[in-house]
């Protein structure tokens, strides 16, 4: 209930785990819909699994390049100066 209530909040973290659930039932579908929007939200790890999903031939090619395609438009439009001068900071 809460990992849904999370996913539904915009929580990348939440839908990429309802994926992971979904796929762990088999329910392929369903996991791939979740990975989907958490990727074009901007979620590495989403990325990561449906790229496993293609190799298998559960994700078609046109899909997953347009997953991938919304996916860097999201980690472009997060970029900024500043977070750049956080996270050089924070790596020290």
């Amino acid at each position: 209930y809460h990992l849904e209530q999370a996913a539904i909040g915009g929580h990348t973290n939440a839908r990429n785990g309802l994926g992971c659930i979904e796929g762990y039932r088999g329910q392929h579908d369903r996991a791939i819909k979740h990975f989907t929007i958490a990727a074009k939200q901007g979620h590495d790890e989403s990325v990561g699994n449906l790229k496993k999903l293609y190799k298998v031939g559960k994700v078609s090619k046109e899909d997953f390049a347009a997953t991938l395609r919304a996916y860097q438009a999201a980690v472009d439009a997060t970029k900024s100066p500043q977070r750049d001068a956080a996270q050089e900071y924070y790596q020290k």
